[in-house]
């Protein structure tokens, strides 16, 4: 199994990214996806998760309302737009990939694939 994160970058306070995570050796389409992020001298903490499904979504409070997960089952894709960007989004965004038929969850453990990470940087 393989994730492929990118879209990573730079933005000022207020813009956009799209962050997308490709897997490939596996089904993608029965699996539940999540995206974390990791600040430095901070835990890996919980972004947004999608189910295999596609049609339950869960984000966490500090994004909620900003960011959108969203799947392309036809490119074994993953979605994380994040619009209205903070200084404090600043952080190494991982792609996660969970067991077959997962409803999504806020736990990295319940996670069995990850990709390499793709850093993003928000100035102020």
């Amino acid at each position: 199994v393989q994730l492929q994160a990118s879209g990573g970058g730079s933005a000022q306070a207020g813009g956009s990214l799209r962050l997308s995570c490709a897997a490939s050796g596996l089904t993608f389409s029965r699996t539940a996806e999540g995206w974390f992020r990791q600040a430095p001298g901070k835990e890996r903490e919980f972004v947004a998760s999608i189910n295999w499904s596609g049609d339950s979504t869960d984000y966490a409070d500090s994004v909620k309302g900003r960011f959108t997960i969203s799947r392309d089952n036809a490119k074994n894709t993953v979605y994380l737009y994040m619009n209205s960007l903070k200084p404090e989004d600043t952080a190494v965004y991982y792609c996660a990939v969970g067991p077959d038929y997962g409803l999504g969850s806020r736990g990295p453990h319940e996670y069995d694939y990850w990709g390499q990470g793709t850093q993003v940087t928000v100035s102020s």
